[in-house]
């Protein structure tokens, strides 16, 4: 029997689903149509044999199995991508920038036009991955430039600005009455702004407990969006589909994000980007 195959354009597919918070704005960032995404959805449901993606009203939910290939698809993706870069070194000029999930959408566009002003007609290539593994990933120069959350990294980098932070739930959202916890939503631990989060309210003396985690921030969405707890999420643009700002509990301060390049990078390339992102921040 033949073994099941994986196809990667879908899986890119599936990533870019969750990274942009929806299919409308993976099509727009893929520069696909809206159907081809679903197909490439629909062919990785019909290898699995069980649905990854579910519509919930205007917004989309991964399911427990979506959950587990997608965190699957992002070591498929890393470890291709970096197989193509060493075998195939010579494919052009080509820069692969890295970013954490918090503000994914906002910063890879800001980077890619920065990146090509100074680079015209260079290849840009994306890794959207944890802190620490983006440190590593440029150190290893897998990735020319990387953006991530300072905290959760040994490697600090160059400072680059605050990443704002605000709470989201869905519209209508309260929290239980106290001494009741506030419910929390988060991505699992490690994770910088999990910990800020639980930090802020405790500071203030309000009791907060953790109903629900993911290992990637689709995950996270998608527990919120049932109303389960409030999720602590970057605040730059617009909110992700089917969640609102909450006003209803202490505001957190600005969480510090740092960039590195690795070792050799084009040095115009490097200020370009850092520029990008320091913008953005200000």
């Amino acid at each position: 029997m033949p073994q099941p195959v994986l196809d990667i354009v879908a899986l890119r597919s599936l990533t870019a689903i969750a990274d942009c918070g929806g299919f409308h704005r993976a099509a727009l960032a893929l520069t696909l149509s809206q159907s081809a995404v679903s197909q490439h959805v629909r062919k990785l449901e019909k290898v699995l044999g069980r649905p990854v993606v579910e519509r919930e009203g205007r917004g989309t939910r991964f399911t427990a199995e979506g959950r587990l290939l997608l965190e699957q698809a992002r070591r498929i993706i890393a470890v291709h991508d970096e197989a193509v870069r060493i075998l195939l070194g010579a494919d052009g000029d080509t820069v692969t920038i890295g970013s954490t999930e918090h503000a994914a959408d906002q910063f890879l566009p800001r980077l890619t036009a920065a990146v090509e002003a100074v680079r015209p007609g260079c290849r840009v290539r994306f890794r959207i991955d944890r802190s620490a593994r983006l440190v590593e990933a440029v150190e290893r120069g897998s990735v020319d430039v990387a953006v991530y959350v300072t905290e959760a990294a040994a490697t600090e980098g160059t400072r680059v600005g605050g990443l704002p932070l605000t709470w989201h739930a869905v519209p209508g959202w309260e929290p239980p009455r106290a001494p009741a916890p506030v419910p929390l939503v988060a991505i699992e631990d490690p994770c910088a702004i999990r910990r800020r989060a639980i930090a802020t309210l405790a500071a203030r003396g309000v009791p907060a407990t953790v109903v629900g985690d993911a290992g990637y921030l689709a995950g996270v969405l998608d527990i919120a969006r049932t109303g389960q707890g409030v999720a602590l999420l970057a605040a730059v643009g617009p909110a992700p589909d089917g969640l609102t700002p909450y006003e209803g509990l202490p505001e957190v301060t600005p969480i510090p994000m740092s960039a590195l390049a690795r070792p050799g990078a084009d040095p115009a390339t490097v200020e370009a980007a850092f520029a990008a992102v320091r913008e953005l921040l200000a």
